[in-house]
């Protein structure tokens, strides 16, 4: 059994609870993540032609990630509501996977972390990628989907070291 303590959605006794966040102070918070589906290069044409047959698959995409970063507390059980300020969700081709990487940013000035929202962001992204295109390649790989960057709240700042 993990320590209580040691997990902040973990309370005194192991259960599952909603960290308190009343008593912190607001600050200025951002946090980035990646993901991406990797395809036949056909399919990454295809994309790239506006020849898919539910339309942009990358606009679509983008707008999808956006959205779901709005809609983290509704998805993942212990997160707040938050009042987010930015999300930028970034698509671009990678001929070497091949295939699309996948980049968000949510920022927000509150007493709470971004970081479940850019990855929602990219997961739900990388989805819809994968929802779009998949009449035409259904053996695509989503993957990679992590965090990047936090910045800002008690822990300060986070950098990803490996590639």
């Amino acid at each position: 059994m993990i320590a209580a303590g040691s997990l902040t959605h973990l309370d005194a006794s192991g259960e599952a609870n909603m960290v308190d966040v009343g008593a912190k102070a607001e600050t200025e918070r951002s946090a980035t993540a990646e993901g991406y589906v990797r395809m036949l290069p056909e399919t990454l044409t295809r994309i790239r032609e506006g020849n898919a047959k539910k339309g942009d698959v990358i606009g679509t995409a983008r707008l999808a990630g956006i959205m779901a970063a709005k809609k983290t507390a509704d998805l993942i059980p212990l997160c707040h509501p938050l009042m987010l300020t930015k999300v930028a969700v970034d698509i671009t081709e990678d001929a070497a996977l091949p295939g699309l990487r996948v980049t968000a940013t949510a920022k927000l000035t509150g007493k709470t972390g971004v970081e479940m929202e850019a990855l929602t962001a990219v997961s739900v992204a990388c989805l819809t990628i994968y929802d779009m295109a998949k009449a035409v390649d259904k053996g695509m790989e989503i993957g990679g989907v992590r965090l990047v960057e936090k910045v800002g709240g008690k822990s300060g700042t986070y950098r990803r070291t490996e590639s």
